[in-house]
């Protein structure tokens, strides 16, 4: 399975719309962080955990040309609302294309992209079949786990597809959901910053969990304007990095 981060940054992306701080101004291209999501390939079969509302330069940067089913984490709107750009997708789809959540993020779809479901548009908008996740299933023979966690009080899913986890947007997880992810050669986790946050790991608790989950290798993802690439790598253990927009991994 091939993993490419199609994106990295917190909520605003990086830079911040305004900022003229050293990371936000930087010259080196991973400091510049579009929106948080990962893009999976397997067997031919393409699918996105998560709909940034950068997903059309995202695709267009990393030549994602087809899209066979689409894995969300929970409902904010940096996580959600690139959803209509996936109808470049549905043009030549025979069915509608596969999205897979929690009760929660499948009703806000419903809400925000109505029209996705008024088959008189059929031809023109993103034709989805809406998919609730309730337990471990199986997609194109990828074997998917969704793991709760806590966004600050909001429940919002990771999901582990074999030896790998992508856990973003996280402040607490369970004892119980510690256990799903043990075992892992690789583990990409949000960190946002260095000072502490109210609904997301800061760098040192991050650290905590990787630590005290032991995967063989660590990305951190979900990065805000605070952390400079260099400085922050240089900062973490020997088998933790930040990730990066574009970033590949081969995960076996």
């Amino acid at each position: 399975m091939r993993v490419t981060f199609l994106g990295t940054g917190t909520s605003v992306g990086v830079p911040r719309i305004g900022c003229d701080c050293p990371v936000c101004t930087s010259g080196n291209p991973r400091n510049k962080r579009l929106r948080c999501s990962v893009h999976l390939e397997y067997l031919e079969r393409s699918i996105l955990i998560d709909t940034t509302p950068d997903l059309r330069l995202q695709a267009l940067r990393n030549d994602v040309r087809n899209l066979d089913g689409v894995l969300f984490t929970h409902s904010h709107a940096d996580h959600l609302h690139g959803l209509d750009d996936v109808r470049a997708f549905c043009f030549e789809r025979e069915e509608p294309l596969p999205v897979y959540g929690d009760r929660p993020t499948l009703e806000r779809i419903q809400h925000v992209f109505d029209y996705a479901f008024d088959s008189a548009w059929a031809e023109a908008v993103p034709r989805l079949s809406l998919n609730y996740v309730d337990g471990e299933f199986d997609l194109f023979g990828l074997q998917i786990q969704p793991v709760p966690v806590l966004h600050g009080r909001l429940p919002v899913l990771a999901y582990r597809v074999g030896r790998f986890a992508y856990v973003t947007d996280c402040s607490s997880i369970s004892a119980e959901s510690m256990q799903k992810l043990r075992g892992l050669d690789t583990l990409v986790l949000g960190a946002l910053r260095h000072r502490e946050h109210p609904t997301h790991f800061n760098v040192d608790q991050a650290i905590e969990m990787v630590e005290e989950l032991r995967p063989r290798q660590a990305f951190f993802t979900h990065i805000a304007h605070d952390l400079e690439h260099e400085e922050t790598n240089d900062y973490l253990p020997e088998n933790i990095q930040l990730a990066y927009d574009g970033l590949r991994l081969e995960i076996t």
